[in-house]
């Protein structure tokens, strides 16, 4: 079993028992929906991938499943401010992530990490950064991921080669649940602490979300 599908397991247990539910609120998602995708995502895995044209497929529960939950959360952004920064973050992290795999080694065991895990890791700590709120760093992390793929293939047809290209597949589920996995649990904790760390000295009763500044009643 991959790594992705067990962060996604115990990421399933974890909303069952209740736990996380300031996350899902800022996310906008209730527990029925958290599972559902999460469901969705695993079982699009063993499903058939689906041809697109040109060369190129899509796998369900790498790509379909996770740009849908990315299109989702767009819409249920506050404003076109929070969009927009979380489309130029998905950009910088797919331009990030593609440098890496550009000037890695051609050799996987020269590499001390699993490229996916490696690429995943740096696209979720790249969605936190410049995604700020727990929204913009789901959807930074994991559409960052799904846009370098789209970039790769069109790069190969660029340079004459006609090679299938498979959005989502070939670990790509490892990525793209280690990547969102990780830019939201970075934007909670940070922004935990930042919370924290403000206590007291805000009296007009604002909080630090992942990196903002917002007002009581309007968390993200």
């Amino acid at each position: 079993m991959s790594v992705g599908l067990i962060l996604l397991i115990v990421a399933g247990l974890l909303v069952l028992l209740g736990v996380g539910q300031r996350v899902l609120d800022k996310l906008r998602l209730t527990d029925k929906q958290a599972l559902l995708f999460i469901a969705l995502i695993i079982a699009g895995g063993f499903l058939p991938e689906i041809p697109l044209g040109g060369g190129y497929f899509i796998n369900v529960g790498g790509a379909l499943i996770p740009l849908g939950l990315c299109v989702y959360l767009l819409v249920r952004c506050q404003s076109w401010r929070e969009r927009l920064r979380a489309l130029v973050a998905s950009l910088v992290t797919a331009v990030a992530i593609y440098a890496i795999a550009r000037f890695s080694p051609d050799e996987p065991e020269a590499i001390w990490i699993d490229p996916n895990y490696l690429y995943g890791l740096a696209a979720g700590v790249i969605g936190y950064i410049f995604g700020r709120s727990r929204r913009g760093a789901f959807i930074a992390g994991v559409l960052g991921v799904i846009l370098m793929d789209v970039w790769q293939g069109i790069e190969l047809r660029m340079n004459g080669i006609d090679q299938a290209v498979h959005l989502g597949g070939a670990g790509a589920v490892d990525v793209v649940v280690i990547s969102g996995l990780l830019a939201v649990m970075l934007s909670e904790l940070i922004g935990e602490i930042l919370e924290r760390a403000t206590h007291g000295s805000n009296p007009r009763g604002r909080e630090f979300t992942g990196g903002e500044i917002v007002k009581e009643g309007r968390r993200k």
